[in-house]
């Protein structure tokens, strides 16, 4: 089984984060649960949605480069499905440079064969050249995501696309926790897709 994952949502639970530092930047002025439903949606959309000017963008920079990798924890049970696949990539629009620093700190470089990441001169989601990219070189079976824009390019191409924690229609598979994910890709085949 190859498998191409989204970062943020996904693997690691980065959202509660990110909605802090948010809410701490808008100065309480908007709920949590708010911040966090339009974060779901995509960053772009929140920026624009809450109408975020400069100084605010500036201090949220500030605020997640210096977030510690321990508070984005990896999803339960997302590490028992990464050692079944036989390879895992990331597409993120998220930049190499917040990437690696969170994997090295959980240990798990070793998981994935290629990291396409914000900056590296892809089209950003839905645009489905990345991934094209990476199902060309690793024949991809499977994409899992978070939001719809995650799996738009995956069904692009005609790859399996599961959702988690969200029940957009237009996957293929929807799981709400890891644990149910591994059961259905084990009694599929030992994992095979």
């Amino acid at each position: 089984m190859h498998i191409l994952w989204d970062f943020d949502g996904t693997l690691f639970d980065t959202y509660p984060a990110y909605t802090e530092i948010m809410y701490e930047v808008m100065e309480e002025r908007v709920s949590k649960e708010e911040i966090l439903n339009h974060l779901k949606l995509s960053y772009s959309h929140t920026i624009k949605y809450f109408g975020l000017g400069e100084p605010q963008l500036n201090r949220i920079f500030i605020k997640e480069r210096d977030l510690h990798p321990s508070h984005m924890k990896p999803f339960p049970f997302v590490e028992a499905i990464l050692k079944l696949a036989e390879v895992n990539v990331i597409m993120t629009h998220k930049p190499r440079i917040e990437v690696l620093p969170i994997l090295e700190y959980y240990g798990w470089m070793h998981y994935f064969a290629e990291i396409v990441a914000g900056g590296d001169g892809y089209p950003s989601k839905p645009n489905p050249e990345s991934y094209k990219y990476l199902h060309d070189k690793y024949k991809l079976d499977l994409v899992i995501g978070d939001r719809e824009i995650d799996i738009l390019p995956g069904r692009h191409i005609g790859l399996r696309t599961c959702l988690f924690q969200n029940h957009t229609p237009g996957a293929d598979l929807y799981v709400n926790d890891y644990e149910e994910l591994y059961s259905q890709l084990i009694s599929e085949g030992g994992g095979r897709v």
